[in-house]
């Protein structure tokens, strides 16, 4: 072999394995708990990769649709308030018509966004609003919804959904949205966690885990220990002056869909929480009929009826992943043919929630029958390969198995 080729031959596999995803995670954190708290803890892996630090069960991430639970918390304790009406329209509440286009005279409500049956995608987008702009003029384009189905007709997993919910705690309140989920869930559990960073301390931000593509490079959160100059989206204008937010006007701000930054500790907290009907450590934040109206399902999958899969391209999902469905609660192993939702692979009907973006995969799952629970994220695996027996990842039924969540 002439040495031009074998140069040529040596560049070529080095730029193919340079192009090969990661086989493990960046990181990944696996914590246990029961009702009186964390049995075990697995921390594996690189929080941060270019300052070598490892990453710790309290580190806080970029938590993805986990943090619609954690929203679906704060609307119950609204609606125990008498604040919000689940049931109620909520084009009332918002001061503008919330409509179907092809379905006008059906009201739009709480429990259908919670639930994914209120007509919406993500086709007209959900995340790029700008902090001076309006979440009407999303809803006013033709492509935020699905123009076969009436509302409460057919589930179909809409991030949308989430910032009209978020929208409603706002003119319900008259408080940010990021600041009523603090007063409302986080600081009553005492746990460190926030929308988008805005209001979490030095502290926790120096812990914040970075977000990566399969090749380690950051894709959120690679903050060096700093707050970000914006941790919003930037008005039309360029700036990010906060004092432009209007109650109500734009709830996509602090990104209720999927922006929590928690660690997986203060996740185990909000299993515990559940598992407790409501109470935990001595703090009564819900009623136990709260926490059944949450896991009651609203939606249960049969041909026709819904899509099993998520449509956004952060997600990992398969189709079989969604079966069932409460308010912003999954319920796993559902024993029809068509569902793949048991990443545990044992028939228990766990609830909880998964989350799926910039890499990183979650789950936080209680079993209310055996008192238990287990809360985990892996980073740095897009693309992660399909699982042995679930349509779920083979990392994800790695780490839902108590592996290192490898998927070897």
């Amino acid at each position: 072999m002439n040495r031009p080729f074998r140069c040529g031959l040596l560049a070529m596999l080095l730029a193919a394995s340079a192009a090969t995803p990661a086989a493990e995670p960046v990181a990944s954190v696996r914590v246990t708990f029961d009702r009186d708290g964390i049995i075990d803890v697995a921390a594996r892996g690189l929080a941060d990769v270019a300052a070598g630090r490892e990453v710790a069960d309290d580190d806080p991430v970029r938590i993805a649709s986990i943090s619609k639970l954690v929203v679906a918390i704060g609307v119950m304790r609204l609606v125990e308030a008498d604040q919000l009406d689940l049931d109620a329209d909520l084009s009332e509440l918002l001061g503008w018509s919330l409509r179907h286009p092809q379905y006008p005279d059906q009201p739009i409500t709480l429990r259908l966004l919670l639930s994914h049956r209120a007509g919406l995608t993500d086709a007209a987008g959900y995340y790029g609003v700008p902090l001076d702009g309006d979440l009407r003029d999303i809803v006013k384009d033709p492509r935020a919804w699905d123009s076969e189905h009436a509302p409460g007709s057919y589930f179909r997993y809409a991030n949308l959904g989430f910032t009209l919910v978020a929208s409603a705690m706002e003119q319900a309140t008259g408080e940010r949205f990021d600041r009523l989920m603090e007063r409302l869930v986080l600081r009553p559990l005492g746990i460190d966690a926030c929308f988008n960073w805005e209001l979490c301390d030095d502290a926790t931000l120096a812990r914040a885990v970075v977000l990566y593509d399969g090749h380690r490079q950051p894709l959120r959160d690679d903050l060096h220990g700093r707050r970000p100059d914006c941790t919003v989206n930037r008005s039309s204008t360029g700036d990010c002056n906060l004092s432009q937010w209007r109650p109500g006007r734009n709830g996509a701000l602090f990104s209720p869909q999927g922006g929590l930054r928690i660690s997986a500790s203060g996740l185990a907290k909000v299993g515990r929480l559940l598992l407790g009907e409501g109470e935990v450590d001595g703090v009564r934040l819900l009623s136990p009929g709260s926490v059944r109206r949450l896991t009651r399902q609203q939606w249960t999958y049969a041909p026709g009826n819904g899509l099993s899969i998520e449509e956004d391209d952060s997600s990992q999902s398969r189709r079989g992943f969604y079966c069932r469905y409460g308010l912003a609660m999954q319920t796993l192993a559902t024993p029809h043919p068509d569902c793949g939702d048991d990443p545990f692979g044992d028939g228990i009907a766990r609830v909880g929630h998964a989350g799926s973006a910039y890499g990183l995969l979650s789950g936080l799952w209680i079993d209310t029958a055996s008192g238990t629970g287990v809360a985990y994220f892996a980073t740095g695996v897009p693309g992660a390969g399909g699982g042995a027996h679930s349509a779920f990842t083979a990392i994800e039924e790695s780490l839902a198995a108590g592996g290192r969540g490898t998927g070897k």
